[in-house]
């Protein structure tokens, strides 16, 4: 068989070939779907026609004297790609995206490519498979702070959001918070620790503070609030806000509301009486009216516009009190609240005249200093900025009826020499979920101590347990998820029951944890280590007592109970939110779009409302692909979408009328369709004042191709702004500025693969509207090229047609970011056999979003770790006491 000038000798005897040994695929009987035709078995070459592809088409760039990308395949046979599979992953890679040779030079035909791949990766995975390399995840891994977080709410019964009060994350691994190697440890983390432990666990025994409180929230206040603004107000409000606020004890509180102001800092909307009703879990509390039906409530001539020589001027002093400082102050309700978390509102009552309809598009809060509509409302409408919850006043109890109490009291000493046994119940109870594992009488001691000291301190029981369970909430065995070697070396004696013994891994007969254990070996993680990795993967949390229980008793070690147990999880909501608001979040870069910001006197259609509904946009639908457990590949081409009245106008969608979010069948898939169409990628990779390719290309290249895009280099000029001598006649469009910017050799060679992606969707404006004309004026060209191939691409419909044709890259992408970010590191060379045999056993059920999460709980990688050298040099060895924790004194009691 000729393929692109090489004949291919018997190519059908790899027909059968196994591509990983003897990795048998695994399964359950219980596919989502038909189970899929096998297809024909691809054609691939044998180790002598890779190499000769290789010397034909590579050398010229990739040799000892160009060395282009430092790469050299010169030194390297492949016929024999398993020698250095480092490399040949890299190579065989770029061929399964046909990335190389660059465009514009001979390249092999579409079979070569394929063959050549083949027999890469089929030699690579037999390799692995006779020597598997599972990666060594660093042996501290500090929970980041959404984990924390979770954990205290889980551990305690709590509903608090202590995010804020931690030091932020860095992110490695595609982007992902969770990376072990990135999560350090620092002096300002043991502070903020000790701080938040103290707070939480008052707050969760329902110790009375020593005095009145205060906690702000606040609102977006450049939001425009004339709907619903939550699901938990009433129907038919508008306006105001909902949080969640954790009450610590019975008593009298004091809700204070801020207004949005002007420019000036006046209250808006006091040209006529308005009502904010604040309620309590639903429960109407308090109505607070303001606004001016008396005379003195009236604006006169040239108040509160500022118009003349400044605000006020020459207006009414007693008006610019009122406006300024008194409105406001008198919107305080004092209200009796019950201890325990509730969901506290504010919202007005709508107008009975008043439609959902949406007013003028707001400007951004940079611009505010502009005298405008919104700024200068008075027979508008009021909107609310913040809250304040003050209290609690008078004589206060400690709180006996909360959630929290509930989950910690499981005992009530009947007497004072009773109260110690019952302390070490609840003590050791709570320390066994929060460390993972069961309790140590040490632990226990620990903590008993610390229950005396705060028993004697505080002068009560429960001031004991406060402080016992304070110290669990510092503790390294909370904070920390340790991975610690086998106890017992092969040259010490037979392994320990925590070492490598038998099968490792589920469905993956290949991988056998040797029987005869030394250094550098692949080991086996035991129940409670897989019952951490797999909560905190799928939930961000620590593991629930189903979870706990069945790794005490061995059991998730069997893959019929680990595989119950991942779906068990994968089927909660605490799994989908994990999914979409950690994991999808962070991969398609969604976080970033709270920070994106729109030049507003080019994109008047552009506020914060409509940001607001694009990100909830993108969330939902996610969501939705989660829930209902679709294939991966319908991100790609869904016929719908979800939309309210907002976004909805935004995409020229009808008969959307409201703020609530309704899925909706799109009517035009030429234009929306897909997270390509969705207007929050569209405006998270645009620039303020204008559309980029380049960011576009960037981000599907990265987030859609699983290609890596390097950095600029460093001193270049890539603002691409128009010359002034160029002011007087057309302004060059966004594309025949790039195509000058590529004239420049160092910036051809990646613009040449960025650019072209990017121009396709040039339809769409930064705040991802229609367009037929640029920001210049120009009429919008939306034609690209597939990079490689030159083939043509025709908008948002051509893309996404090349893009389902090379779905293989996307759910590779996919697959791979979702290993990432299971693992808390980064994916390497070696860990491409095993995501390949992940796809290719998900194909059976059409990728699904179960199919794969489960391919990678099931695997090696998963459920295994490589063990440190047996004779670890001096560098070794002080790497290793580092990761362990024992240098810092995290250890010590």
């Amino acid at each position: 068989m000729a393929l692109g000038g090489l004949v291919l000798i018997s190519c059908s005897r790899f027909a059968s070939t196994p591509t990983g040994g003897a990795m048998e695929p695994v399964g359950d009987g219980s596919s989502m779907v038909a189970q899929a035709p096998e297809p024909p078995p691809a054609p691939m070459a044998t180790g002598a026609e890779a190499q000769a592809m290789v010397n034909e088409y590579c050398l010229r760039c990739h040799n000892d004297v160009r060395r282009t990308a430092s790469l050299e395949l010169d030194q390297y046979d492949a016929a024999d790609p398993a020698a250095h599979p480092d490399i040949w992953e890299k190579v065989a890679a770029k061929l399964r995206a046909r990335a190389m040779p660059p465009g514009g030079v001979r390249r092999p035909d579409v079979q070569t490519y394929a063959a050549v791949a083949g027999w890469l990766e089929s030699e690579l995975d037999a390799a692995w498979a006779r020597s598997p390399n599972v990666g060594r995840i660093n042996a501290v891994h500090r929970l980041n702070r959404t984990e924390y977080n979770n954990a205290v709410n889980d551990l305690l019964g709590l509903d608090v959001d202590v995010i804020d009060a931690l030091p932020g994350d860095e992110t490695m691994g595609g982007g992902f918070d969770n990376v072990a190697d990135a999560l350090s440890i620092s002096p300002l983390h043991m502070e903020r620790y000790l701080s938040v432990a103290r707070a939480v666990t008052r707050l969760a025994v329902g110790l009375p503070p020593a005095g009145p409180g205060s906690t702000r929230y606040a609102a977006d206040d450049a939001m425009r609030q004339n709907v619903r603004m939550s699901d938990d107000l009433p129907l038919g409000s508008r306006g105001g806000m909902a949080v969640r606020h954790t009450f610590p004890v019975d008593g009298e509180y004091r809700i204070r509301v801020r207004l949005q102001k002007n420019y000036a800092g006046y209250a808006r909307g006091l040209g006529w009486r308005q009502e904010l009703e604040v309620r309590i879990d639903g429960t109407l509390a308090a109505t607070l009216a303001f606004g001016g039906d008396a005379l003195q409530h009236r604006a006169v001539a040239n108040s509160y516009a500022g118009a003349g020589g400044g605000p006020g001027w020459p207006g009414s002093p007693e008006w610019e009190d009122y406006a300024k400082f008194e409105a406001e102050a008198a919107l305080v309700a004092s209200v009796r609240v019950e201890a325990g978390s509730r969901m506290v509102g504010l919202s007005y009552a709508r107008d009975i005249g008043y439609g959902e309809e949406y007013l003028l598009p707001q400007a951004p809060v940079q611009t505010r200093s502009q005298i405008d509509y919104f700024n200068n409302e008075y027979f508008g409408m009021s909107g609310v900025i913040g809250m304040e919850i003050d209290g609690p006043f008078g004589r206060t109890d400690i709180a006996d009826n909360t959630r929290s109490r509930e989950a910690i009291f499981v005992c009530e000493p009947g007497s004072t020499s009773a109260e110690e046994a019952c302390a070490e119940e609840i003590l050791s109870r709570m320390a066994r979920r929060a460390y993972r594992r069961p309790v140590t009488r040490e632990d226990t001691d620990v903590l008993l101590h610390f229950f005396r000291m705060g028993r004697e301190e505080g002068g009560s029981f429960d001031h004991g347990i406060q402080l016992g369970l304070e110290r669990v909430l510092v503790d390294p065995d909370f904070l920390l998820r340790v991975y610690r070697e086998p106890g017992v070396r092969a040259t010490d004696g037979p392994p320990n029951a925590d070492g490598p013994q038998g099968d490792a891994v589920v469905g993956f007969a290949a991988v056998q944890a040797p029987q005869v254990f030394n250094g550098g070996d692949p080991y086996r993680l035991n129940d409670l280590e897989i019952a951490s990795r797999l909560s905190f993967f799928l939930w961000s949390s620590i593991p629930d007592e189903t979870l706990l229980q069945e790794a005490e008793r061995g059991r998730l070690t069997d893959p019929e109970v680990l595989r119950e147990q991942a779906r068990r999880m994968l089927n909660s909501a605490r799994a989908r939110a994990t999914l979409v608001d950690d994991f999808a979040s962070q991969w398609l870069k969604l976080r970033e779009l709270d920070d994106r910001l729109l030049q507003d006197d080019i994109y008047l259609e552009y506020d914060h409302n409509l940001r607001e509904a694009m990100e909830e946009e993108t969330r939902l639908f996610i969501d939705h692909t989660i829930r209902e457990d679709r294939s991966i590949v319908e991100l790609l081409d869904a016929d719908y979408t979800f939309v309210n009245e907002r976004l909805a106008e935004h995409y020229n969608i009808p008969n959307v009328a409201g703020s609530r979010f309704r899925r909706v069948e799109l009517p035009d898939l030429d234009k929306r369709g897909g997270l390509l169409g969705h207007a929050s990628i569209l405006t998270l990779t645009s620039y303020p004042e204008r559309t980029t390719p380049v960011l576009r290309g960037k981000w599907i290249l990265e987030n859609i191709l699983g290609r890596h895009v390097p950095p600029p280099p460093a001193n270049l000029d890539t603002s691409l702004e128009i010359p002034e001598d160029e002011g007087t006649v057309r302004k060059p469009t966004i594309r025949e500025r790039l195509a000058k910017h590529r004239t420049e050799p160092m910036c051809a060679s990646c613009h040449r693969t960025i650019d072209p992606l990017g121009f396709s969707l040039e339809a769409y404006d930064a705040a991802g509207g229609l367009r037929y004309i640029d920001e210049l004026g120009n009429p919008v060209d939306d034609t690209g090229h597939w990079p490689e191939t030159e083939q043509e691409i025709r908008g948002l419909a051509g893309l996404r047609g090349l893009l389902l044709e090379n779905r293989e890259q996307f759910v590779r992408t996919v697959t791979t970011k979702l290993m990432q970010y299971a693992l808390g590191r980064d994916v390497e060379y070696y860990d491409q056999p095993v995501i390949r045999k992940i796809i290719r056993e998900a194909a059976a059920d059409n990728h699904t979003w179960s199919s794969i999460i489960l391919g990678i709980v099931e695997s090696p990688q998963f459920l295994m770790r490589m063990s440190a050298p047996t004779a670890p040099t001096a560098e070794q060895s002080v790497l290793q006491n580092k990761e362990s924790g024992e240098e810092n004194g995290l250890y010590h009691r």
